[in-house]
């Protein structure tokens, strides 16, 4: 069954009635509904188009928190084979809304680490819905230091709201433990390349993608904080989210102005969501690309790549 989002309402009217239409010739073989019903689908078609054509930010985070957009877990199956799970920051304790481990893309060794949030009410409480607690930031500094010793290339795909901002989580450090990992990842000698596939929230999307290469699909999202949180801060009123979408300059085109996001990969009409095995397809041949991109540079220059990088951010574009 469809979610559909807010905006998507008149879409969603106009599918459902070529759905019942087919579901009534179903239950009657002599129902003959294929003209009417195929009329529908071109005008859901045309408005698909119509609204997606230029989505404003709000609604492309609406887009990006799509809970049918593929997740992680669902590139990593997609994507490498070879997965090997690793777990624990041998420290605390396994953080299951981090998932990391060896494996191979198109045959190349490299190490994998993301954000996972879940796909149904189970796996979204046990994955604490994509927000990292401190052992996840651990875990992935652990990764990346093992792939730095065995000069393996780290991918990350970043998805979450933000680091959990529960009691536990401050006791045990939260913040440090974000700092260590954006400080590990400015650190390893081998290519880091990063997508945001969703929702790149805060300092806890920070720590998986201060990479070499970042790139973005076409409807999401990478900020400071979030367009609810920035409103309440500034206006003391959460509904004017829409507001602060505008202003924080959080989609992937602006972002690519501003120079913090080098590439944006492209959607299916209608999201990612909307075609899953093509998303998943073209977020691999981007992190291929951008992995070409790096080979031949040694540790030094990935290193001094990654600092001058992120140094220039803010140099260009929306905020020159």
């Amino acid at each position: 069954m469809t979610n559909y989002l807010d905006f998507e309402k008149p879409l969603a009217e106009i599918e459902g009635k070529a759905e019942e239409l087919r579901a009534m010739a179903r239950a009657n073989e002599d129902m003959d509904v294929e003209d009417e019903a195929g009329a529908l689908d071109r005008k859901a078609e045309a408005m698909l188009r119509d609204l997606y054509k230029d989505l404003t930010p709000w609604r492309k985070c609406q887009v990006a928190r799509h809970p049918d957009r593929p997740h992680c877990r669902d590139y990593i199956e997609a994507l490498f084979t070879e997965y090997t799970p690793l777990a624990g920051d041998r420290n605390f304790a396994d953080d299951h809304a981090v998932m990391g481990g060896l494996a191979r893309l198109n045959d190349r060794p490299v190490m994998v680490i993301g954000h996972e949030k879940g796909n149904d009410t189970k796996s979204r409480i046990e994955r604490n819905f994509g927000m990292a607690r401190p052992e996840g930031y651990r875990k992935a500094i652990r990764l990346m230091e093992m792939a730095d010793k065995f000069g393996l290339p780290v991918v990350t795909l970043v998805d979450t709201p933000g680091a959990y901002p529960g009691k536990g989580a401050e006791e045990r450090g939260q913040s440090e433990a974000i700092a260590r990992a954006t400080e590990k990842c400015l650190q390893i000698g081998v290519p880091l390349v990063s997508v945001i596939i969703g929702e790149g929230g805060s300092g806890g999307a920070v720590a998986f993608a201060t990479a070499n290469r970042l790139a973005m699909l076409q409807h999401s999202i990478y900020s400071v904080i979030s367009p609810e949180g920035c409103a309440s801060i500034l206006w003391k009123d959460a509904e004017k989210m829409r507001e602060a979408a505008e202003a924080l300059r959080l989609t992937a085109q602006d972002l690519m102005k501003l120079g913090v996001a080098d590439r944006v990969i492209d959607e299916p009409l209608g999201g990612a969501h909307r075609g899953r095995e093509a998303t998943i397809a073209a977020v691999g041949k981007a992190i291929a690309g951008m992995l070409a991109d790096l080979d031949g540079k040694d540790r030094e220059a990935l290193i001094r790549h990654r600092r001058d990088k992120f140094l220039n951010i803010g140099s260009k574009g929306l905020a020159a």
